[in-house]
C-alpha cells in the first residue's frame, strides 16, 4: 500500500471503510510557519479531509491542524486548505481518473519522512451500504476464526 516510511503522525481510519482504494500516491504538503511544528507534535486529524484538484493543483480541504502551543500572533488558520505537491504526469493522471471514471481523491496518512511532512492520498471509488456491510461481516467472521484458532492453541 504504498512506500510508507517514517513517524506515523494521523491516520483516516474511515476511508477504507467508505472507499475502495485502488491506487496511492504520496504528496507533499506547502506548510506555515507553526504548522509542522504541530504536525511533529501529533496534532492533526484527518477524519472530515477531503483532495481536490483544482486549476491543475491538487489541495487539501478541511484536514484540521492544532494552533502551535507556544506560538504567537502569527500562528495558522486550523482548517486552511493547503497545497500538496505531486508531479505534474501524477497529477495529469489523477486529472483523467476522477473526470472520466467517478474517482474520488481521499488522504489516507500523514506522516514524517526525512524530516519533511508528507501525505499518502488514495485513489478511492466510493463504497455502497451493502458493500460496508460485506466488509463488516467478513471482519467479523475472520476475527471469530482468529479466536477459535487461538482457543484451541491454548488447550
Amino acid at each position: 500500500m504504498g512506500k510508507q516510511e517514517g513517524k506515523l503522525v494521523a491516520q483516516n481510519r474511515k476511508a477504507n471503510h467508505d472507499y475502495f482504494i485502488e491506487d496511492t500516491y504520496e504528496a507533499g504538503i506547502v506548510l506555515q510557519g507553526t504548522e509542522i511544528k504541530s504536525i511533529r507534535a501529533g496534532r492533526v486529524n484527518l477524519k472530515d479531509s477531503f483532495a481536490r484538484i483544482q486549476n491543475g493543483e491538487v489541495f487539501i480541504h478541511n484536514m484540521h491542524i492544532s494552533p502551535y502551543e507556544h506560538g504567537n500572533r502569527y500562528n495558522h488558520d486550523p482548517i486552511r486548505t493547503r497545497k500538496l505537491l505531486l508531479h505534474r504526469k501524477q497529477i495529469n493522471k489523477l486529472i483523467g481518473e476522477t473526470k472520466e471514471a467517478g474517482y474520488t481523491l481521499v488522504p489516507l496518512k500523514l506522516y514524517l519522512k526525512n524530516g519533511f511532512a508528507k501525505m499518502l492520498i488514495g485513489l478511492g471509488k466510493g463504497k455502497k451500504q451493502y458493500d460496508k456491510r460485506e466488509d463488516l461481516k467478513r471482519k467479523e467472521a475472520k476475527r471469530d476464526i482468529e479466536r477459535a484458532f487461538r482457543d484451541r492453541q491454548k488447550m
